[in-house]
């Protein structure tokens, strides 16, 4: 009896076993779906990152039309005074960006499988053991004070020495007066522009014929910096502007005076807006005028725009 019981009990276990397939299998073998490759940004500046010398070329004259100090190419280029160019030679361009730059991947360490699958290492740091300072605590030996008798020798000495430390601290303005002249950077939207003489405006901007615009005036008319800069270039070498100053403002902005009788200022220095950086002439002209010009990232823009009424 006991035998059939348990004879039962196994068929019916069996038949229980049947009516449950297995699970199906599942294919682990690595997708054939690649990940996407990174995106690539596409910078479109205006200057280029280099330039090949053409006849008739001058280093102060590219420093014009790129917007740069000519001093800024010499030294990315290794030119040394009196920076001679050849046709052909390919000048390199400072603090230009490249047309193309890969967009880096915001996750630190990840590693993309073939499966597209990103496997991040993590990033472990020693622990260092929390200092606990010193239960004993450190006992000076030097230098000890001595205390010397009291006398008149010894108070003048004192006195003295109070007044040397004094006289040896120098002044908040001194302090400023010492440190180099420096452009402080500003937004384009912060420069505050002026009119660099008074006259009238006897050529107007054109983007073909006239980089800028005419004003006419009295030789030894006095001429203004539009606003505060750096004069990153002062001389004559430029054809058709005479006697020349060009103002750097900030990354973006020029400013060119040109056909002056007398220049005031000196490469490198600093100058204020309204400060009188020239005096009207008609140098490399047949006219007494200033010619001024706006540069932006070395193209020439009509200066009207950025002046306030005269």
């Amino acid at each position: 009896m006991l035998q059939k019981l348990l004879l039962l009990f196994l068929s019916l276990y069996l038949a229980g076993c049947a009516e449950n397939p297995p699970a199906p299998v599942v294919n682990s073998s690595p997708s054939t779906h690649k990940p996407a490759p990174l995106a690539v940004a596409n910078n479109n500046e205006n200057q280029p990152s280099s330039y090949i010398v053409k006849k008739g070329d001058t280093l102060y004259a590219l420093g014009l039309e790129f917007g740069y100090d000519y001093k800024e190419i010499a030294a990315a280029n290794n030119l040394q005074p009196p920076y001679g160019i050849k046709v052909g030679q390919k000048l390199i361009l400072p603090n230009a960006n490249p047309n193309e730059k890969s967009v880096p991947s915001t996750t630190t360490g990840a590693t993309p499988t073939d499966n597209g699958v990103v496997v991040t290492a993590i990033k472990t740091e020693p622990v260092l053991a929390e200092t606990k300072p010193s239960a004993v605590t450190p006992v000076l030996t030097q230098p000890k004070a001595i205390r010397e008798p009291y006398s008149t020798e010894a108070m003048n000495a004192s006195a003295l020495a109070e007044t040397s430390k004094t006289e040896a601290k120098p002044t908040e303005a001194e302090v400023v007066s010492t440190k180099p002249s420096e452009i402080k950077p500003t937004d384009d939207d912060s420069i505050t522009w002026t009119w660099p003489t008074n006259g009238k405006v006897t050529s107007s901007f054109n983007e073909v014929s006239n980089k800028g615009i005419d004003i006419a005036g009295t030789t030894g008319q006095a001429i203004n910096a539009v606003s505060g800069g750096k004069v990153i270039y002062t001389g004559a070498d430029l054809r058709g502007y005479g006697k020349l100053v060009i103002i750097k403002h900030n990354k973006t902005y020029l400013s060119v005076y040109a056909h002056n009788s007398k220049i005031l200022v000196k490469e490198g220095q600093v100058v204020t807006g309204g400060q009188k950086i020239a005096e009207m002439g008609n140098t490399d002209t047949n006219t007494v005028k200033l010619h001024f010009e706006i540069r932006r990232k070395g193209k020439s823009v009509d200066p009207a725009q950025y002046l306030t009424q005269n």
